[in-house]
Formats: C-alpha cells, sequence, structure tokens
C-alpha cells in the first residue's frame, strides 16, 4: 500500500498571489462581511458525515438537502465506501421581449475505508428530510479464551 502525496504547486504568479492570496486586495474572504456569503473554501461544498458506532452497527447520517433518491450513487469496491450525488437543473423562460436559460449543476463524492469487522452486504440506505442514513451491520465476533492446564509438579 502506498501514500499519497501531493506537491506545494501554485500556479499564481506573485503578482496575481498578491492580489488574490491570502490578505490580497481581491481575496473574497476580505469582502466577507457575513462570513460565509463569498466563503471559497473548498471544504464547504462536500457535505459533512456524521459516523456513529453501537455493538451491531456502524451508522452514517449526511446532510445533504435539496438531492432527490435517484441522485444518490452508493458503491462497495474491495472495502471502499463512496458515496456520491449529482444533481443538474436547467430553468427556462421564454416572454414576448426575452428568453432566459439558467443551469445549476451539484456534485460530490466522499469515500471510507470500511473496517475488517463490518458486513458490507447487508448494507442499507435510505434517505429522509435531506438527511442521507446508511447502516452497516458489524460481524459477530465471538472471544474465545483458550484453556491454559497447568501441571501440578
Amino acid at each position: 500500500m502506498s501514500a499519497l502525496t501531493m506537491a506545494n504547486r501554485n500556479l499564481l504568479s506573485p503578482f496575481s498571489r498578491s492580489l488574490f492570496g491570502n490578505g490580497g486586495m481581491l481575496n473574497p474572504r476580505i469582502w466577507d462581511f457575513e462570513g460565509d456569503l463569498f466563503d471559497m473554501d473548498f471544504a464547504t461544498q462536500v457535505p459533512s458525515v456524521n459516523i456513529l458506532e453501537s455493538d451491531k452497527e456502524f451508522k452514517f447520517h449526511m446532510a445533504v438537502p435539496g438531492m432527490e433518491k435517484k441522485d444518490f450513487k452508493v458503491s462497495l469496491d474491495q472495502g471502499m465506501l463512496t458515496i456520491s450525488a449529482e444533481k443538474k437543473e436547467e430553468k427556462k423562460e421564454e416572454k414576448e421581449n426575452y428568453a432566459r436559460k439558467e443551469y445549476s449543476f451539484n456534485s460530490f463524492s466522499r469515500s471510507f475505508r470500511l473496517p475488517d469487522n463490518c458486513l458490507p452486504d447487508k448494507m442499507e440506505a435510505k434517505y429522509e428530510n435531506g438527511i442521507l442514513m446508511l447502516m452497516l451491520p458489524k460481524k459477530e465476533v465471538t472471544i474465545t479464551k483458550a484453556i491454559k492446564e497447568i501441571k501440578v509438579a
């Protein structure tokens, strides 16, 4: 197994970095008076996941409002769980003096390495009220203690 590394490469020239980089004049965070309006942090575009573990199962809860069941794809491949969604919308408005088209596209993908003590074949998924829920049962683990005989001398 190999570890992935990412080189820190900056594609902007020094002049561009001074304008758009952290602390630059055109950095959206400078003009963001409310905290979220112009935030360009890509981490906010991927839904957060709560993973709960009990004695019998793992539960994944992901808040993804505005989606429909058909938008999701959940796949398992060699112990890797991947949850992804894609939603495309197109709005058309035609009036006597003008025509307007608007497009929107939202997508995300999250992957998780599953532990060895789960049963991926028995996974269940449901989507209700903007929450995607996955239930992943655990294998029953039986702990057997070896009996050790001690000879009396």
